[in-house]
């Protein structure tokens, strides 16, 4: 025991009676009696202060070379950090520094040559604060088997070292404790050694450093007075029959003898507190059902010495209670026919306290008034807190209950009357915004009325609400002397509701009268999006409701701007004040002229950008008619044609219409007396030059016409030069004298199989038909379209072909001459020259 003692205050000598000595390398420190000096190989450093001084100190620093310098241009000076105080020439040099910071202070000695530094020697000083008294000196203990913990108030910061140490004594022995956790502003240390409940101790903080020392004031206490003992512990539990009343049970630490007790609902801030018990347990009365309670149990081991223990926690919920308050009920009716009606009731959901437990079903019960048997009364469950039935017409009492695990409430009665028809609606409704989620809803009575007023439904709901769900209603029931209330039960800001207000006539809601409000509003984020119909002298305008989120409020009005291109003046606007509607019409505009279109929407805060725009171009009125008589002809003649009668009317009214000429068709030319009489071998038929044929009743034997060479190009066959042998030379119109492409050359006579293979079925002899009795050429002209038919010169031919046998036609021919008349030749030619009338075969020309 004794070493125990001992120890620490040796430690105690040590630290505050003795120098230390230190060395850095070469350096030596020594401290003088009224100065500090470090003493250098190459010279020595002095001030006339010692190492640790206060802000406002005056300190001489001096320099002293051991050894004159070689070169005399350099100089010996004083730094403080990198700033130069003071030099000289000479071999000493002295300067005078003020202290004003705080910390460590670093001066050095330096010969100076040019740019060139040398260290000659350096000495720190410290600058700080002497200790403060230590204050609010305390001790404390937690538990009766550990140590206690004393802690102390230190002052102001001291910037440089400062030793604390507790000294304890018990009035015969004295423990000093060093601190070892250093905090700037509070001083906490752990005693490590254990106390006993007989004796009286004294603490005494002493703080030292360099600059002086300071003492606290004593600290004397028993252990009974720092004990703080740890909390009990407890449960709670609840009678079987009761649900208000339970019984807290606790078991405390060793000498524990006094408890306090307190508690609480979790929804409340005021505990209820039971103090000075001096046994383990404690019954509790009046509590709520079904709600959450904290409860909370601390101990002390004196009643009078001591301290408490800090508060152990515990929560639970009480059991559930048959709930006690009466539902708030009103309903609505209507007639069906002159049999039934439709009743609709409404309630509000008891609040935690008054269901007293978790609502498992309402019951909803009608009787009958005019019924007296038993079968009158019906009676139906629902989860929800509204009913709807369609009934006979005859007045009921309706009764609704609120049922939970324990019981139902009282019920809450309703007597329907078939005699209340006069039910006006309150008058003058108007919906004032008040911010923060909130909308000031005010009505004046209705107009009088044969019924009685006994109240006032208010409900509202969110017009842009999902349609999809079922909506959610939220009402609110008022005596009749209210004539006005702030709603804010699920009112948002930026958001537009609808609110209907209604009287009650014996708890039967009657007319309703209706405005719209908000909370708060902005002008809607965007503008429609609006689309356009060109109209007969005018333009339908249509557009969609701008999306919920970004109305910011309730929609007072749609602005059309209409405005002509490049046109300076201002745009005409059209204003919709019916918020409803969709679509306008905005006539009396002019015909072909170009129109530019935008919209925007408004709320009572502004008015919104503009949507999206388009251009318009508004056409004439005779434009439009005469293409809808266009489309409209073409319609009915499919619709003709497609009828077979109708069909053959159409062309009887056809044929009556167009000349006889043009349903005529040209005579076969083999089917003519002439063909038949004379063999192609013998003699060819003279075309003459004329192509009107004049002279028809003439022909002269022709000479054989050689070809010389022939072009081919798709569907069609042009001749480039024929010589016969009467000089008669043939020249191509002028449509041939600029081809649009290139022409293979016809194999000639001369080159033997080839020309065999390509042209035996190029021409068909045809007979020409003569009759006695000529006609005109214009008797003969047909549609060609109708005939296969094409006529060549006899010098085309093949020399080759058999002239005997008959070719038909594999595909369409290809006409040299013109589709539409023989009117015009193809070909100026003089002199006579022979036709034979032949058919193509177009497989025989070559592509």
């Amino acid at each position: 025991m004794l070493f125990a003692w001992l120890v620490p205050s040796t430690v105690w000598f040590l630290v505050h009676f003795t120098a230390e000595a230190c060395g850095k390398g070469n350096v030596t420190a020594s401290k003088l009696p009224h100065g500090v000096a470090e003493i250098c190989d190459k010279g020595n450093m002095t001030a006339n202060t010692a190492s640790h001084v206060q802000p406002g100190t005056n300190i001489i620093l001096s320099c002293q070379l051991k050894q004159p310098k070689q070169n005399e241009q350099c100089k010996i000076a004083v730094f403080f950090n990198s700033s130069e105080l003071s030099s000289n020439y000479g071999s000493s040099v002295s300067t005078k520094f003020l202290v004003h910071t705080y910390g460590k202070l670093m001066f050095t000695c330096k010969v100076v040559c040019e740019y060139k530094k040398k260290l000659i020697c350096g000495i720190d000083i410290e600058s700080g604060n002497p200790p403060d008294q230590p204050k609010n000196v305390s001790c404390i203990q937690y538990g009766t088997d550990s140590n206690p913990t004393c802690t102390w108030n230190k002052g102001r910061f001291t910037y440089i070292n400062t030793t604390y140490v507790i000294q304890l004594s018990n009035g015969t022995d004295m423990l000093y404790f060093l601190e070892e956790n250093v905090n700037n502003k509070f001083g906490s240390l752990v005693l490590s050694t254990k106390l006993n409940f007989d004796s009286t101790y004294t603490v005494v903080v002493a703080a030292s450093n360099e600059l002086g020392n300071a003492f606290s004031q004593p600290l004397m206490f028993m252990l009974i007075d720092i004990v703080k003992p740890h909390p009990p512990k407890f449960l709670v539990k609840f009678e079987n029959s009761s649900a208000t009343n339970c019984t807290v049970f606790w078991r405390d630490e060793a000498q524990a003898q006094h408890f306090r007790l307190r508690y609480r609902s979790l929804n409340s801030y005021t505990w209820n507190m039971v103090e000075s018990l001096n046994t383990e347990k404690y019954n509790l009365y009046g509590l709520e059902p079904y709600t959450e309670y904290e409860f909370q149990v601390s101990c002390k081991i004196h009643p009078e010495k001591g301290l408490w223990s800090n508060w152990r926690t515990f929560q639970t919920q009480t059991p559930e209670a048959v709930p006690a308050q009466l539902l708030n009920v009103w309903y609505k009716k209507q007639d069906m026919d002159s049999q039934m009606q439709n009743i609709s009731l409404f309630w509000k959901a008891l609040s935690k306290s008054e269901a007293r437990g978790k609502i498992l079903q309402y019951t909803v019960t009608f009787k009958a008034l005019n019924h007296r048997s038993p079968e009158a009364i019906e009676t139906n469950v629902t989860m929800q807190t509204s009913y709807t039935r369609v009934t006979p017409k005859m007045d009921y009492n309706i009764t609704i209950t609120a049922d939970n695990s324990k019981g139902s409430s009282p019920p809450a009665s309703i007597m329907t009357e078939l005699g209340i028809k006069d039910l006006p609606p309150p008058q003058n409704v108007s919906a004032i915004a008040m911010g923060n989620n909130s909308i000031l809803v005010i009505w004046q009575p209705p107009i009088k009325s044969t019924a009685f007023v006994n109240g006032y439904i208010v409900e509202w709901i969110d017009i842009h609400r999902n349609k999809s769900l079922k909506p959610h209603l939220n009402w609110i029931k008022l005596l009749a002397s209210n004539l006005s209330t702030v709603i804010s039960e699920q009112i948002k800001d930026h958001v537009c509701y609808h609110i209907a207000v209604s009287a009650l006539y014996q708890d039967r809601a009657g007319q309703v009268a209706s405005v719209r409000g908000y909370s708060r509003e902005k002008a809607p984020s965007v503008g429609p999006q609006m689309y356009s119909t060109p109209q007969t002298n005018g333009i339908l305008v249509s557009w969609e409701e701008i999306p919920a989120n970004q109305q910011m409020g309730c929609i007072t009005a749609y602005n059309i701007y209409l405005q002509k291109k490049d046109s300076k003046v201002a745009p005409e606007v059209h204003v919709i004040h019916n918020v409803t509607a969709h679509s306008f019409h905005i006539a009396n505009l002019q015909d072909g002229e170009n129109y530019f279109l935008w919209m925007t929407a408004s709320t009572a805060a502004g008015e919104s950008p503009h949507g999206n725009s388009e251009l318009i171009c508004l056409e004439s009125a005779v434009d439009w008619i005469t293409g809808v008589l266009t489309c409209s002809f073409f319609v009915f003649s499919a619709c003709i044609c497609a009828i077979p009668p109708a069909r053959k009317a159409l062309h009887l009214l056809l044929s009556v219409i167009v000349p006889q000429w043009y349903s005529k068709a040209i005579p076969n030319p083999a089917n003519a007396t002439w063909a038949r009489n004379y063999s192609p071998t013998k003699g060819e038929v003279s075309l003459p030059s004329n192509p009107f044929l004049h002279n028809v009743s003439s022909f002269e034997e022709p000479e054989i016409t050689e070809v010389e060479e022939a072009f081919i190009k798709k569907d069609k066959v042009i001749l480039s030069s024929i010589n016969s042998s009467e000089n008669h030379d043939w020249q191509p119109e002028s449509s041939f004298e600029k081809p649009d492409c290139e022409y293979r050359p016809l194999p000639s006579p001369t080159d033997g199989d080839m020309y065999e293979h390509q042209l035996p079925y190029l021409y068909k002899k045809i007979a020409v038909e003569v009759t006695e009795q000529m006609q005109t050429a214009s008797e003969y002209i047909a549609n060609p379209v109708t005939e296969n038919t094409t006529y060549l010169p006899s010098a085309m031919l093949s020399p080759v072909a058999d002239t005997n046998e008959d070719y038909e036609l594999d595909c369409n021919p290809i006409s040299i001459f013109p589709t539409t008349s023989f009117l015009t030749p193809v070909f100026s030619y003089g002199g006579k020259l022979t036709l034979d009338a032949v058919k193509i075969n177009c497989t025989s020309f070559t592509r």
